[in-house]
């Protein structure tokens, strides 16, 4: 008689040869790389240091593609948007101590968006670990505690036997919904000692499925059937989900508009007669959230963005769908569905009654309107040209990537992604920096089209390295630099609230004269010239710079009132 649990995977004949005869030379960080060749990566991202030194050598033996950025925070912005754009976890290797700390920034936006970036630093000998004080170089007390409350999940190795099962284990966390960054750690001499144990082959981490409850489904599609105003705010998780499709399908079942949030841009068609686009930070909008009688969230926690800073408050019933078990009901009363987007939206399709509503697509083009005026009334001619020509100069199926700059805040609201998954910036976390070095790991995961960045003056001082990155790479990126001389939106803020701003302008550089230093092709442009001069330099193959003097100004907020 058999049990399941008696059944084991036997090794093919090629994998018993392939044991019997290790090949010679080989140590810890042949375990790391070979590993994650059996799970199936093909590029990876980071920044050597003196105690990885074993991964890095070992790179040398393995067929991984090795991007190396030259800020350990890059070459996590990198990953990020690797792992976004392909949906696989994105391995990132780094070294102890400062090299592994530099990476925090990254780590806290790929969790905010849940991007799936699989972290391994080195650590200090074995010897070191335990919080001893032994003074070896990099040295910290307890390393992975600065990164528990950042990550999704943190694995410690301490002998080379441990490593494939460590790295598989993480590798099936950053995959498990919500997507997420993990971290490993292995000493160095774990990583530089001389192996004996066979080539990793194939691996098994197959990431867990979060199914919905039917009868929470069922009570959800029975509201939205019988709803008489339904709408739906559909956020970053029905991208990540792949579930673009199956939103669009419920939408028309039950004839309800959808607002997208800025992390789910592109998850609903921009021009469909139901789509109330992204105007979230307006009062219109949340208005007309605030009438709907049954309310459907998708893959949002309806954080502060996402609420015109919490001022939204529904009067109807909210079904919230989320995969983030921290973000269900977190901040409003709900039919709370644990579960991945994708597999929700399928349950309720398959449940859902047809729902005829005649005057939807007027609401939604009413809404729209009274967002136009409010904008049409602010004189802010400037910057909407500027945005358009972004649009119309960016190929429909390329993706941007958008540091924290004004004109990002307007993307957020006004800009047609064209498609879901082509539209990144930094909102989850807010930090600076962002948007070049995330396309350029766009770039490494897809060299066929190009890639927008856009940065402001102060964001792109936080990644010039990176331009010896692209240039090293070849990287099909062209980098657009609004150039107000300093921190515009906080000159911004803190003239509206001090009547000053205070550390907010910047010396800056010569951007052209500086990327060209870097060869790699620079323009100075005018808004006039912008959609001409962008257009030429994304049909350009590899990287280039295209910087804009310009000061742009934000549309008046609505949640102050």
């Amino acid at each position: 008689m058999t049990h399941d649990h008696d059944l084991v995977l036997r090794p093919t004949p090629a994998q018993t040869e392939a044991a019997l005869n290790s090949p010679p030379g080989r140590n810890g960080g042949d375990l790391v790389v070979e590993t994650l060749a059996g799970l199936g990566a093909t590029t990876v991202f980071g920044l050597p240091g003196q105690h990885a030194l074993g991964m890095f050598d070992a790179l040398r033996r393995s067929d991984l593609t090795y991007v190396g950025l030259r800020v350990e925070n890059n070459a996590g912005f990198a990953a990020d948007a690797y792992g976004r754009i392909t949906g696989e976890a994105a391995p990132l290797l780094l070294s102890t101590g400062p090299g592994a700390l530099t990476s925090l920034a990254a780590l806290q936006e790929a969790a905010a968006a849940s991007a799936p970036v699989l972290a391994i630093s080195s650590q200090i000998p074995r010897a070191g670990l335990g919080g001893g004080r032994h003074g070896y170089l990099h040295e910290l007390p307890d390393q992975a505690a600065s990164f528990r409350g950042v990550v999704k999940s943190v694995h410690t190795v301490r002998t080379q036997s441990q490593i494939p099962s460590a790295i598989a284990a993480a590798w099936k966390s950053a995959l498990t919904v919500p997507h997420g960054p993990v971290w490993v750690e292995i000493p160095q001499d774990v990583l530089l000692g001389a192996t004996s144990l066979p080539v990793v082959t194939a691996l098994d981490a197959t990431p867990e499925e979060l199914v919905p409850r039917p009868e929470l489904t069922a009570v959800a599609a029975d509201l939205l059937s019988k709803a008489a105003r339904p709408a739906v705010v559909a956020g970053g998780g029905v991208v990540r989900a792949d579930a673009s499709g199956k939103l669009l399908a419920l939408a028309e079942r039950l004839n309800a508009p959808v607002v997208t949030t800025f992390g789910g841009k592109g998850a609903f068609p921009w021009e469909h007669p139901l789509s109330l686009q992204s105007w979230l930070e307006d009062r219109h909008t949340t208005d007309f959230l605030e009438d709907a009688d049954v309310l459907l969230v998708v893959g949002s926690g309806l954080g502060e963005l996402s609420s015109n800073y919490h001022t939204f408050k529904p009067r109807g019933r909210v079904i919230q769908i989320e995969a983030d078990l921290g973000k269900l009901e977190s901040n409003h009363p709900a039919l709370g569905i644990h579960a991945d987007a994708r597999l929700a939206l399928q349950a309720l399709l398959e449940t859902v009654d047809e729902r005829a509503d005649d005057g939807a697509a007027d609401r939604v083009r009413e809404l729209l309107g009274k967002v136009r005026d409010r904008i049409a009334a602010q004189e802010l001619t400037l910057e909407q040209n500027v945005l358009a020509s972004v649009r119309r100069a960016l190929p429909a199926g390329s993706p941007s990537f958008w540091d924290m700059t004004i004109l990002a805040y307007w993307a957020w609201s006004a800009f047609d992604a064209k498609s879901p998954n082509t539209m990144h910036s930094a909102q989850g976390a807010g930090g600076l920096g962002y948007g070049f070095p995330a396309a350029l790991g766009a770039a490494a995961a897809d060299r066929t089209r190009p890639v927008l960045a856009v940065s402001g003056d102060g964001g792109a001082l936080y990644s010039i390295a990176e331009l010896a990155t692209a240039r090293q790479y070849d990287l099909n990126v062209t980098w657009l630099i609004v150039d107000d001389g300093g921190y515009g939106i906080l000159r911004e803020y803190m003239t509206d609230a001090f009547g000053q701003a205070t550390a907010t302008e910047l010396t800056r550089p010569d951007y052209v004269a500086l990327a060209e230093s870097f060869g790699v092709p620079g323009v100075r442009t005018t808004p006039e010239n912008l959609e001409t001069d962008l257009s030429n330099a994304l049909a350009q193959p590899g990287p280039s710079v295209v910087v804009l003097p310009a000061v742009l100004r934000m549309f008046a907020p609505t949640h102050l009132a």
